[in-house]
């Protein structure tokens, strides 16, 4: 497995069609257990909230995050729903956002989301991932890939030096991810 942090993936990202290339191509490395993909609880619960079968299957062969979700009162729910509602979350939609925004943030995990940042919704979590870059790294799911494709590049280019220093087999597994 990359060392790299965990991804957590947004609700948006569920992918049930399997119709997302990039999070494809994120599920098969995780399949293939060259890195991990979780969720926060609270996007596990916006999935099985919405009736869909097919989401909720596919959300449930994910793992999630167990503990309470922050309060609304917490610091860092403040700060991030300063970030991305400056009025206030208006709704428990808006008050998901940010809890999915502070879930990754309490885990150290990076999120990767395709909330925002579009023409039809400028804003949105990846619209201020730079006003969030102090609180957790936010990814869009083609960034993922590349992000994670550079890590894989690392690790066997690290691999090959070690094989033409030390001598030895190259793992099998090396350029092949």
């Amino acid at each position: 497995m990359l060392y790299i942090p965990i991804l957590h993936i947004d609700t948006n990202l569920i992918n049930s069609r399997r119709k997302l290339n990039a999070v494809n191509q994120l599920e098969r490395w995780c399949e293939d257990g060259v890195m991990l993909i979780n969720m926060s609880g609270t996007a596990y619960a916006e999935a099985q909230a919405d009736g869909d079968r097919r989401r909720l299957r596919k959300a449930s062969q994910q793992i999630f995050t167990t503990t309470p979700a922050v309060n609304d009162r917490d610091p860092r729910f403040k700060c991030v729903e300063s970030v991305l509602f400056p009025n206030g979350a208006a709704d428990q939609n808006q008050q998901n956002d940010v809890r999915i925004v502070c879930e990754a943030a309490k885990y150290g995990a990076i999120l990767v989301t395709s909330d925002g940042a579009s023409k039809s919704q400028p804003g949105g979590i990846l619209g201020n991932r730079d006003k969030l870059r102090d609180v957790v790294q936010i990814m869009s799911p083609n960034e993922a890939v590349a992000f994670v494709r550079s890590k894989i590049c690392e690790r066997d280019e690290f691999n090959e030096r070690v094989s033409r220093e030390i001598g030895g087999e190259l793992p099998p597994w090396t350029g092949k991810d």
